[in-house]
C-alpha cells in the first residue's frame, strides 16, 4: 500500500518511484504490477510528468468537468466534479515488470491525481508472476 498525503485541491503526484519500490520489495522478477486508487475521486494514469504538460492535464480536466455547474451528486457533497473527472481517468494501471523492473517508455510515469483534496490517500499495488 502506498500512502499519498495531498497538499492541493486538485494536484498531480509522481509515484513511480513509490511504485518501483514495491516491486523490488515483492521480489517479482517477471509479471504485472496492478496499481489502483481506492477512491473515488482519484485516478491513475500513466504520461509524462513534465509541468506543463501536468498542468494541461488539470486545465483539461476544468474544462471538460467544471466544479460548481448543478451536478445531481453536489447536493449531498459538492464534489461531482471531482467524481466525473476521476471516470473519465480510471482508477488504475497496470505495468509490465521483467527483471524486477517496471517497463516504462521513456518518458512515462505513474501518475496519481487527487481531484477534491487535500486528503490522505492510498493506492494498492498488487504483484501477478508469470
Amino acid at each position: 500500500m502506498i500512502e499519498i498525503p495531498t497538499k492541493k485541491s486538485i494536484e498531480v503526484v509522481d509515484i513511480t518511484s513509490q511504485v518501483q519500490k514495491a516491486v523490488e520489495e515483492s521480489k517479482l522478477e517477471n509479471g504485472l504490477c496492478l496499481v489502483f486508487t481506492l477512491h473515488t475521486t482519484t485516478g491513475v494514469a500513466i504520461n509524462e510528468g513534465e509541468p506543463g504538460l501536468i498542468q494541461d492535464i488539470l486545465n483539461l480536466m476544468s474544462a471538460l468537468v467544471p466544479q460548481g455547474v448543478g451536478y445531481m451528486h453536489d447536493r449531498s457533497d459538492g464534489n461531482a466534479h471531482a467524481h466525473l473527472q476521476a471516470v473519465l481517468l480510471g482508477n488504475s494501471a497496470t505495468i509490465p515488470v521483467e527483471k524486477g523492473r517496471l517497463i516504462l517508455g521513456t518518458w512515462q510515469r505513474i501518475l496519481f491525481l487527487e481531484l477534491d483534496g487535500p486528503r490522505r490517500r492510498r493506492v494498492y499495488v498488487k504483484m501477478i508472476s508469470d
